[in-house]
């Protein structure tokens, strides 16, 4: 009789079986072609993973009801790797960053768990996230010097001592003839807490630079790139270099899926042309380790990749998970673990995180409204709240709300603030946010606004950028441009975050998640009714209209990945689990 533990490393071995038979190319349709001259290699990649250490629930909180799903954790990535890299001697296992903040595990020990868990999957090589910077540069620094494996990033230079003698462009990997070049994406000073003396060069010239560099003085020809700077630079990066023909990317948390799979983003991988014609491919892993990435190229004598296959791995339930690790992980929870379990109300509507990036939601109306309602229970005049989507980093599902669920949602520790403006100043800053780009430096704006009740920003997303606000109504009349407004925002946007705002002193009043906590203690339960409905609406022509429909709208407009679930499991895999061994699977996978 096989073991019920043999039979869930079975099943995750297949979902890596599967991905290996996805083959796509207009060059070769042969596997593993061992032609003279030609090299396989295999590389599992991984991005994004923001400190869920554990597995999670479809909304990136803690998984408490095993029955809806449970998905990622390192125990699980670990009992893959482990039990599938033995079959594939010539690999490497890349990280591609953001392993900093998202949940407890990172609030409570920083870097300290974090370094102590990627160190036990065998990484080859790692580059830098913008959110490793959120600590500052010794932290990182810290972090970085416990780490066993190398960390590249191209593009970073910096007078810290610590991040100097652990950073390099790239890495060569001499038994593949290999190199691994890292980059980081630029915006980073604008989005997290590095140095002064820490700067972030052009990603694009800083790749093509170094592959230069490599070709001058090495022999290598075989060159990829990990790259934390999202999907649509990384196209752009493929089409304006050469030499480089893979890229495995991580920052956009972009669902990548071989063609023809639903809820994809883009197709797993990506083939775009380089300035020689050559195909460069793309693949990227989602995000929170909920996929493990994993794509087989092979290689010619001039480095070109003639051939590939590969998929993302889905770690779910029925992913076994390394018993060690899973019990390691497990125990790093007591410091925290009750605080966290503490119930601080309840809500009767799912306060959806997932398109606050690009577009209203109601957890960022729930947020604003808290951060509205706090400066009026204190006493202050304050017109309306304001925050960057970006800042929401998890969905609350419906029923209890607990401690942990809103510290993983707003895990950055920012301070609520207020700052006043001039009606002149205000519609430029509101125009700057619905444009996408701010109208006082002209840099891109790093995500959508979410904004509270008491005013309504309407505005034409086809108009030219710089002339889409058409409206403003704040407390019930027209914006004035004479007037003066009270805004409450946070400490990350008056510092110039996200690039909203230019960078000024406000007042400094308590933590976001302290103000949300308290607001859903005096209003629980959220109604199921909750709608943010009229506050950011799109109109057609230039001036506003009084009963413009309320269209909830993207910045950049995305499609919108499919929940997590087991229901893409393949039922194959679950009748061959039942027939197979692990060692059966593996024999047959090698």
């Amino acid at each position: 009789m096989v073991a019920p533990k043999s039979l869930a490393i079975a099943a995750s071995l297949l979902g890596l079986a599967a991905a290996e038979d996805a083959l796509y190319s207009n060059r070769l349709s042969k596997r593993f072609i061992d032609s003279e001259g030609n090299f396989n290699i295999s590389f599992y990649h991984i991005n994004d993973v923001h400190s869920h250490l554990d597995e999670f629930s479809s909304s990136g909180t803690d998984c408490t009801n095993p029955a809806r799903g449970c998905y990622g954790g390192y125990a699980r990535v670990k009992t893959v790797v482990d039990a599938t890299r033995p079959s594939h001697p010539d690999s490497l296992f890349l990280n591609v960053g953001d392993e900093f903040q998202g949940t407890l595990y990172y609030t409570f020990y920083k870097g300290e768990k974090i370094a102590e868990t990627i160190n036990q999957l065998g990484f080859d090589a790692m580059t830098l996230g913008n959110h490793e910077f959120d600590g500052g540069d010794d932290l990182l620094g810290d972090f970085l010097k416990n780490l066993t494996f190398p960390i590249v990033s191209a593009n970073i230079v910096s007078d810290n001592e610590k991040l100097n003698s652990t950073i390099k462009p790239y890495h060569i990997f001499p038994q593949y003839e290999l190199a691994v070049i890292g980059v980081t994406t630029q915006e980073t000073p604008d989005i997290s807490k590095p140095g002064e003396g820490t700067t972030f060069s052009d990603p694009i010239a800083a790749v093509q630079s170094t592959i230069d560099h490599i070709k001058s003085t090495t022999n290598i020809t075989r060159i990829a790139a990990i790259t934390h700077i999202g999907y649509e630079l990384d196209i752009k990066l493929a089409q304006e270099t050469s030499g480089l023909y893979l890229i495995m990317g991580g920052h956009s948390h972009t669902l990548l899926l071989p063609e023809g799979q639903d809820g994809a983003q883009g197709t797993y991988p990506t083939i775009e042309k380089n300035k020689d014609g050559d195909e460069v491919f793309i693949v990227t892993a989602y995000r929170w380790g909920e996929y493990l990435g994993y794509i087989d190229v092979t290689y010619d004598s001039e480095g070109k990749i003639l051939a590939y296959h590969g998929a993302p791995v889905h770690l779910t339930n029925t992913t076994a998970q390394d018993e060690g690790l899973e019990a390691q992980v497990k125990s790093w929870r007591g410091p925290f673990e009750a605080f966290a379990a503490e119930e601080v109300g309840e809500t009767n509507i799912v306060l959806d995180q997932t398109k606050c990036r690009t577009e209203e939601c109601i957890l960022g109306g729930v947020m604003t409204d808290a951060m509205l309602q706090y400066r009026i229970d204190g006493g202050g005049e304050p017109d309306f709240a304001l925050i960057n989507g970006g800042g929401v980093r998890a969905t609350i599902d419906q029923g209890k709300i607990t401690r942990g669920e809103v510290l993983t949602a707003f895990p950055f520790g920012n301070a609520v603030v207020e700052v006043t403006y001039s009606g002149e100043t205000l519609w430029k800053i509101l125009e700057g946010l619905v444009s996408m780009v701010n109208q006082f430096n002209q840099k891109k704006v790093g995500s959508f606004l979410q904004v509270s009740k008491n005013i309504k920003v309407e505005y034409n997303p086809n108009n030219e950028v710089g002339s889409r606000l058409v409206a403003v109504t704040i407390g019930g009349e027209p914006l004035d441009n004479s007037k003066e407004y009270k805004m409450v925002t946070i400490d990350f946007l008056t510092g110039g975050g996200d690039n909203f705002l230019e960078k000024v002193d406000g007042t400094i009043l308590d933590l976001m998640e302290e103000v949300l906590t308290s607001y859903v203690q005096a209003h629980s339960p959220i109604p199921a009714d909750y709608s943010v409905a009229e506050r950011i609406v799109i109109v057609d022509g230039k001036s506003g209209s009084g009963n413009a429909s309320a269209t909830t709208t993207t910045g950049a407009p995305t499609s919108t990945p499919t929940g997590s679930g087991a229901e893409r499991v393949s039922s194959v895999c679950s009748l061959l689990a039942l027939a197979a061994s692990a060692g059966l699977l593996l024999t047959m996978m090698s």
